[in-house]
């Protein structure tokens, strides 16, 4: 079946990886990315549309939203692809912590405006996750905003694991009305990931260590085109996390708790209040 799929941070790596693979293969691609020049070049490659957001700014983020749902109003497949660790603490003109807004409140405040396009199209909705989640994520919901001893990793870490714990809710809250979601992780992709940041995780994704621990971005991208031309419980069980087509087994253990995905949930409707 030809979806329509629009995925974000699209003009790069695993999302530009996957959009060349998905237009081959006869689907609707709508890419979404921060840079101007990238994301119009790879649209104008494959031919398909493009639109700019830069998700530091949520009246972008806005303004995305109410554009696309204009062009499509039934969406079958949204990739929240965007986002990446940050370097020192940074806050946005949104008065947020620039890793947590870009990686976790822009696309749940993205989803959260698409959802009618979502539901008319019986979407299934995925999120970009990482192991970070496990290895660097401990989610204070009383410091969402990474004030208490801040670390890009730390930051990162913690967007991350949002990311599958919102991943849970958006199933609990909107499964029942036709939505999916699903969250992976890549894998350490050799891409410009991490390019922004001063933590060691730069010379891993940018340096001599980059042969040796990376995979490419077509390896990388396997899951999303997976998971994006599957079907729930027949490809995928809804509102799991995977790693290399399996649900992931070595979790961080807060993933387990759903009460913490429901506070985290209204935490952050709180923050986007107004949007």
């Amino acid at each position: 079946m030809r979806k329509t799929i629009i995925i974000t941070g699209g003009s790069d790596g695993i999302g530009a990886a996957a959009a060349r693979k998905l237009v081959a293969r006869g689907h609707r691609v709508v890419i979404v990315g921060r840079s101007l020049h990238k994301t119009k070049d790879l649209a104008a490659e494959l031919d398909i549309p493009f639109h700019i957001a830069d998700f530091a700014e949520l009246a972008q983020v806005q303004q995305l939203a109410s554009t696309l749902l204009e062009s499509y109003p039934e969406i079958n497949v949204l990739a929240n692809n965007a986002g990446g660790i940050m370097g020192p603490r940074v806050i946005t003109v949104d008065e947020h912590e620039k890793t947590f807004q870009v990686n976790h409140l822009a696309p749940f405040l993205l989803t959260r405006l698409l959802m009618p396009a979502l539901i008319a199209g019986g979407a299934t909705v995925i999120q970009t996750a990482s192991v970070a989640a496990r290895i660097f994520g401990r989610l204070d919901l009383d410091d969402l905003q990474n004030a208490a001893d801040f670390a890009p990793q730390k930051a990162y870490g913690n967007a991350k694991l949002a990311n599958i714990l919102f991943t849970q809710e958006l199933q609990h809250r909107f499964g029942t009305h036709g939505v999916t979601a699903v969250a992976f992780h890549p894998g350490i992709v050799a891409s410009n990931f991490a390019s922004d940041t001063t933590h060691f995780m730069r010379r891993v994704y940018h340096g001599p260590l980059k042969r040796l621990f990376t995979v490419t971005t077509e390896k990388g991208a396997d899951q999303l085109i997976w998971l994006a031309e599957g079907t729930s419980n027949d490809s995928f069980l809804p509102g799991a996390y995977y790693e290399t087509r399996r649900i992931a087994t070595k979790v961080n253990p807060q993933m387990h708790n759903p009460r913490i995905a429901s506070q985290l949930w209204a935490k952050s409707e709180l923050l986007l209040k107004g949007f």
